[in-house]
């Protein structure tokens, strides 16, 4: 079971990453089960990846993807996302993070059942880790200057 600094289940602010060995575990996502209903979601609000940003034709899409600043800075330090072999063939940038999913149910002192969805973020060198850490502190800590406390927004 997860713990993280949120009082209640609806408290959807930014809490700090854990630490991984070369990158971090992101919490993004609640998932709210219902025995009787289909489940509902709740984006959590940190500014390192991007939110879902529209229904598709089969439903909403959660898809790992850093912010535009971030992307853009990415870039600039590891190259693009998607460089092309010699052939002209595509492929990831090996420098680039991986990042996967990781789920953990959770129950909640007013009962309420959830399952806490975290990316993990992982760098393939330490130099690229340690510089992201270092540029984005602020926000892997949960930090926000414009987002209110969660008693202020719930109370």
């Amino acid at each position: 079971m997860t713990e993280t600094l949120q009082p209640e289940s609806a408290c959807v602010h930014a809490v700090p990453s854990q630490w991984l060995a070369q990158g971090f575990r992101l919490l993004t996502l609640r998932e709210f089960r219902n025995a009787t209903a289909p489940p509902a979601f709740a984006w959590i609000e940190q500014r390192l990846l991007r939110a879902p940003q529209r229904l598709g034709r089969h439903g909403v899409f959660f898809a790992n993807t850093f912010r535009p600043e971030i992307m853009a800075w990415l870039s600039q330090q590891l190259g693009r996302p998607s460089i092309r072999t010699d052939a002209g063939q595509a492929h990831r940038n090996a420098l680039w993070p991986t990042m996967t999913w990781h789920g953990e149910d959770r129950v909640w002192p007013d009962g309420a059942r959830t399952v806490e969805w975290f990316v993990d973020v992982t760098f393939p060198h330490q130099a690229s880790w340690t510089a992201f850490q270092q540029q984005w502190r602020a926000r892997l800590m949960g930090e926000d200057e414009d987002s209110p406390e969660c008693a202020e927004k719930t109370g």
